[in-house]
C-alpha cells in the first residue's frame, strides 16, 4: 500500500484524491498540507476522508507512513517543496507547470535521480483515450512526414481572475498564460512532434488590468527535421476552443480528432483521397481506449511506475522540456529575437532571477483576495 500525502488543497486538488481514492488497494491519503487548514479540512469532508492534517509541508518529511507527495501548490512553491520530498525519501507527483524556471527543473530532477525516486509531472491530457491515439496515429506514419502543426490553446478567464493573491505576479505565479494554461498544449506538442530548434514569439496583456504577466502570447516554432508550428496561448478567446492540427505530407489528423486527406491532380490541384482518409480513420477508431483517463490515469501510470520500479510516463525530463519551451517563448518575446534551442545553464532566462530581472510587467498587481467562494475550476 503506497501512502499518499497532498500538499496545496485548492481547486485542482479533488481531482488527485479522487484518483487516489479510486485506487484502495493500491493508495492511501494518509495527510493533507495547506497554509489554509480550513480549506484542507473542507476537502476532508467532502470526500469523507479522515486524516491528519497540517498547515507546513515539513510535517510529513520524517513521516516513514508517507510514500508519494501530490504537489498542488502555486508555480513558485513546486521547487523547494519537491526537491524536500525527495531528498527525504518520498516519490513525488508535481501539478502542472513543473516550476518557475529551467533551474528549479534541474534541482528536482537531479533530487529525483539521487534519491532513486519517481518524479512525474501532471499533463493528464496525455491521459485522453483520443489524444492517445492521435499519437499513435502520428508515429504510424499513414499521414508522412508531419510538415507544420498549428495549435490553439484558448481559455477565457474575467478580469477578478488575477485577483487572487498568488496570480498575475511573475515572482509567484513565474509567469501568464503561456505557462500556466497553454502548458497542457505545449507539453502535447512537444510529445508528439520531438525536439524544438528555435522559438520566435510576441506576448501582451491586452484586457486584464490585475496581473503582471501576460494574458496572450504567439509564437512560431521550427522544429528539427524541418517542420514549423504556430503556437497561441490565450485567455482572451470566449468560446474556449482548444486544438492541435497536424499537416503531414499526406494527410492532416488533429485534437478534437479530425482527418482529412487529398492527393493531386494531374496539374496539382487537390482532390480528396477518400481511401486514405479512411484508412487513418480505421487505425484511429482501432486502437484500444484507456482504462483509466485523467488525472486519475496519469495517477494510476506514477502508482505503478512506484511497484514496477519504472519511469512514469511523465517524468521530470519530460516536464523540464515543456518549460523549455515556455522560457523560449518568455525570452524571445522579451528581447523582440528568435530563441535557438537546446536552452542549457548559460541561456539568460536559466535562473527565476534573470527572468524577473529582465521580463515585461504590462500592469500593477492592485488588488490581492486570499481565494475565491466559488472554487471551480475549468481544464
Amino acid at each position: 500500500m503506497i501512502g499518499v500525502a497532498m500538499v496545496g488543497t485548492g481547486a485542482i486538488s479533488p481531482q488527485h484524491l479522487k484518483a487516489y481514492l479510486a485506487f484502495p488497494d493500491r493508495a492511501e491519503i494518509r495527510a493533507l498540507i495547506d497554509i489554509v487548514p480550513l480549506r484542507a479540512q473542507e476537502k476532508a469532508e467532502l470526500l469523507k476522508i479522515s486524516v491528519p492534517i497540517y498547515q507546513d509541508y515539513r510535517k510529513i518529511l520524517d513521516d516513514d507512513k508517507i510514500d508519494l507527495v501530490s504537489i498542488a501548490t502555486p508555480p513558485g512553491t513546486h521547487a523547494e517543496i519537491a526537491v524536500a520530498c525527495l531528498r527525504a525519501g518520498k516519490h513525488v507527483l508535481v501539478e502542472k507547470p513543473m516550476a518557475a524556471s529551467l533551474e528549479e527543473c534541474d534541482a528536482m530532477i537531479l533530487a529525483a535521480r539521487q534519491a532513486e525516486r519517481v518524479l512525474s509531472v501532471v499533463a493528464q491530457n496525455r491521459f485522453r483515450t483520443p489524444m492517445m491515439n492521435l499519437k499513435r496515429v502520428l508515429e504510424s506514419q499513414l499521414i508522412g512526414p508531419i510538415v507544420h502543426v498549428a495549435v490553439e490553446s484558448y481559455w477565457w478567464r474575467g478580469p477578478q481572475y488575477y485577483d487572487l493573491w498568488w496570480r498575475g505576479r511573475w515572482e509567484s505565479e513565474g509567469g501568464g498564460v503561456t505557462l500556466n494554461h497553454a502548458v497542457h498544449h505545449i507539453d502535447a506538442l512537444r510529445w508528439m512532434m520531438g525536439p524544438v530548434r528555435s522559438i520566435s514569439a510576441q506576448m501582451a496583456n491586452v484586457a486584464h488590468d490585475n496581473a503582471e504577466v501576460e494574458d496572450v502570447s504567439i509564437a512560431v516554432l521550427g522544429f528539427e527535421g524541418g517542420a514549423l508550428g504556430q503556437l497561441t496561448s490565450s485567455v482572451l478567446h470566449h468560446g474556449q476552443e482548444q486544438k492541435m492540427l497536424f499537416q503531414g505530407t499526406r494527410a492532416a489528423v488533429g485534437f478534437p480528432w479530425q482527418v482529412k486527406a487529398e492527393k493531386a491532380k494531374p496539374n496539382g490541384f487537390p482532390e480528396t483521397n477518400a481511401e486514405l482518409a479512411r484508412e487513418i480513420q480505421a487505425f484511429f477508431q482501432s486502437c484500444p481506449p484507456l482504462m483509466y483517463e485523467h488525472h486519475t490515469g496519469q495517477i494510476d501510470d506514477v502508482l505503478t511506475a512506484i511497484e514496477q520500479r519504472r519511469p512514469p510516463l511523465v517524468d521530470g525530463d519530460a516536464g523540464r522540456r515543456t518549460m523549455e519551451i515556455i522560457s523560449g517563448i518568455y525570452a524571445s518575446a522579451t528581447w523582440d529575437q528568435k530563441v535557438v534551442f537546446p536552452l542549457g545553464k548559460d541561456f539568460a532566462f536559466y535562473r527565476k532571477d534573470q527572468l524577473l530581472q529582465q521580463v515585461p510587467r504590462f500592469h500593477v498587481k492592485a488588488r490581492s483576495v486570499e481565494g475565491f467562494s466559488e472554487n471551480q475550476i475549468t481544464t
